[in-house]
């Protein structure tokens, strides 16, 4: 009799992101770099606590008129004892909050923890990928599948990603497509505008340029 796999809830990956995301914080401390531009980890760490906390705010992240009042809330928030700040971002959201849904949980937050870990892993001296569990690659790729045509709208040429495996996603319809190649962490790096992502593109030498001059992301 074959053992079946089993069925992780709609935020395993998240949680999990999570909590990986939090020990680190607290090995390397508030102000060890980052590859959010201008942040440090204290002040990433206030923007999860705010995200996920404080709506109002957190309206700042996409709206640029209210990014400084944002700023002023997170700025508070990431305030006071490390490891303190620390914990918020590890409890998550106010157990009032929708977010602590397993299933918007799984939504908001797989990739949102995904990328700020690595974006905390890559600001390091001699970071190196993950090995990944394939059922989390898998889940970055299902999840990349909807953000991506978003995340990359902005560039001039069509995009194709593609994955060892062959599995593949139009990113972008468009002139003299380029086919990125990669791991769905990796691609899914590349989607939020990591140049650091490990990544291989193919296709013409100035749509190649296009592409690395273009920035991804929200």
């Amino acid at each position: 009799m074959t053992s079946q796999p089993a069925v992780l809830p709609p935020n395993h990956w998240a949680r999990s992101e999570r909590a990986a995301l939090s020990d680190l914080f607290l090995e390397l401390g508030p102000e060890a770099p980052t590859l959010c531009e201008g942040w440090n980890t204290r002040d990433l760490a206030g923007h999860l606590i705010v995200r996920e906390g404080r709506i109002d705010a957190a309206l700042g992240i996409m709206i640029p008129a209210l990014a400084s009042y944002a700023d002023k809330v997170r700025l508070k928030a990431q305030a006071g004892e490390w490891s303190s700040v620390v914990e918020k971002v590890r409890n998550g959201p106010p157990k009032t909050s929708m977010m602590r849904a397993e299933k918007v949980d799984g939504a908001a937050n797989t990739i949102e923890f995904f990328v700020h870990l690595e974006d905390v892993r890559r600001a390091q001296n001699g970071w190196e990928p993950r090995t990944l569990d394939p059922a989390l690659q898998a889940e970055l790729w299902t999840r990349l599948a909807k953000f991506a045509p978003r995340l990359m709208k902005a560039s001039p040429v069509g995009l194709v990603l593609v994955t060892p495996e062959g599995a593949t996603l139009t990113a972008k319809e468009g002139p003299t497509p380029v086919t990125i190649t990669g791991e769905p962490a990796e691609l899914t790096m590349f989607a939020y505008g990591r140049q650091e992502a490990r990544v291989e593109m193919s296709g013409s030498d100035e749509a190649k340029a296009a592409v690395a001059a273009t920035s991804f992301g929200l």
